[in-house]
């Protein structure tokens, strides 16, 4: 039996709402999940840092002594850093903060008159609460993902938490640590999970904590909660929006690929394992018009699941329900399942690899040709690992620098400019029934 299932698309004419019932999808019940995360934001916003020390000791076993990590320790971290990692993680953040500039907009001034205008100004907002995964793998990429765009967005408060590890003091992992020391932040906490949502959202008082005396405060509320993390993380950030801003509520971590017949097997392999040792829900799926292809990647993701470190989580989101081979019967209903599945990260491996990304509608990130693997996003390509999952990126994009900023409208009008629109205003608000609104404007130029 195949590690990985296949799906016969050829000789049917399927419509975008067939296409996305057909295509294998994992499984994301947030609903569900926010039975369980309602009772734990309560209790951090009753409790504050009382509640987020006995949630640690539940969920993470360990009980922290420092929720806010103390600047000492990341710089102990940082100073502990292997030279090439740190390396590795200057050269990610250099070519991140490139990429994410060339994002930041500019405002317009519209005249609408002589003397009126309307101005679109973009501001940063105040402050952000970045969250850092630690559960199967452990995510110093991901303070630069997020770190960077909020920096280069403007933000002047930036907090990361990251889940207390049992090997590191109930500190989070020493290169996440790192990686925030590298980029200057100075605000950090050893809080994970949904508690860590609830922290950013309410605030949280250091009352009866090592942290600070009775009622000082711990972490001050945020504006924006960024990053990625397991369903319990999506349900609350579901929970608490509308408090606060957010990215957008991350699932499993999906790869669809698009490949024809000049496409290498063994690459497509490689990348579709690479994403399958995320976890065992993971997503990989192949979208192809190509049998003989099929047939090879098949042949060599089995070499390769079995030749990899994670052998185990790699078969389980290979042979899950959320992977498959797509077989189509050309590019063109290639391009039209994919578009419909609007993947996470979407490799196009076809012999017209740039003209077929070009009618990419919906996808997180695309990764074009045979030399841009999706693992190549996740650390230095210069674009963010942030995407949008499930289906999200029929509507939503992937974290970036407007992630954290906000338009304002700032309108200016002389007399002259107001007296010559007048009449209309008071004819738009006597039909709605306003008349104090029309009122408004008549007092100006009674005036």
């Amino acid at each position: 039996m195949a590690l990985i299932s296949e799906i016969d698309l050829r000789g049917r004419e399927l419509t975008a709402a067939e296409l996305r019932r057909a295509i294998p999808r994992a499984e994301l019940d947030v609903a569900a999940a926010t039975d369980a995360v309602t009772p734990i934001l309560a209790e951090v916003h009753e409790r504050g840092a009382a509640a987020l020390r006995d949630l640690a000791e539940r969920f993470d076993g360990v009980r922290p002594t420092h929720l806010r990590v103390p600047a000492e320790e990341l710089q102990r971290a940082l100073e502990g850093l292997d030279p090439t990692l740190r390396e590795a993680l200057d050269l990610a953040a250099t070519r991140v903060r490139a990429g994410h500039e060339a994002q930041l907009p500019t405002d317009t001034e519209t005249r609408l008159s002589a003397g009126g205008y309307v101005r679109q100004r973009w501001v940063p907002v105040n402050r952000v609460g970045l969250y850092v995964p630690g559960g199967l793998a452990l995510y110093p990429s991901s303070v630069v993902m997020n770190v960077v765009a909020a920096q280069v967005a403007g933000v002047r408060g930036l907090a990361v938490a990251s889940p207390p590890q049992r090997d590191n003091g109930g500190l989070p992992d020493a290169t996440v640590l790192a990686a925030c020391a590298l980029l200057g932040v100075e605000e950090v906490y050893a809080v994970g999970g949904a508690q860590a949502v609830a922290m950013f959202a309410y605030g949280a008082s250091g009352e009866n904590d090592a942290d600070g005396g009775a009622g000082s405060e711990l972490c001050a509320p945020v504006d924006v909660i960024t990053g990625p993390g397991n369903v319990y993380v999506a349900a609350a950030k579901r929970a608490v929006r509308g408090i606060v801003g957010i990215d957008s509520e991350a699932g499993p971590t999906e790869i669809a690929i698009l490949a024809d017949a000049t496409a290498n097997p063994d690459h497509v392999a490689a990348d579709l394992v690479s994403q399958a040792e995320h976890d065992p829900n993971a997503a990989s799926v192949l979208v192809t018009d190509s049998p003989d292809l099929a047939a090879a990647v098949t042949e060599r993701l089995e070499a390769r699941a079995a030749a990899t470190k994670h052998t185990e989580r790699v078969r389980t989101a290979l042979g899950g329900p959320q992977s498959a081979i797509v077989l189509v019967d050309d590019v063109e209903q290639g391009l039209a399942v994919v578009n419909a599945y609007a993947a996470e990260h979407l490799e196009i491996q076809t012999a017209n690899a740039e003209a077929d990304a070009a009618r990419i509608t919906s996808a997180g990130a695309v990764f074009v040709g045979a030399y841009s693997p999706v693992s190549l996003g996740d650390y230095l390509a210069g674009s963010n690992h942030v995407l949008p999952t499930g289906g999200c990126a029929h509507y939503s994009s992937g974290l970036g620098v407007m992630s954290f900023m906000k338009s304002m409208q700032v309108i200016s009008y002389d007399a002259a400019a107001l007296a010559e629109v007048t009449d209309p205003l008071v004819a738009l608000a006597g039909i709605e029934d306003l008349p104090a609104h029309g009122e408004a404007a008549l007092a100006r130029r009674e005036g």
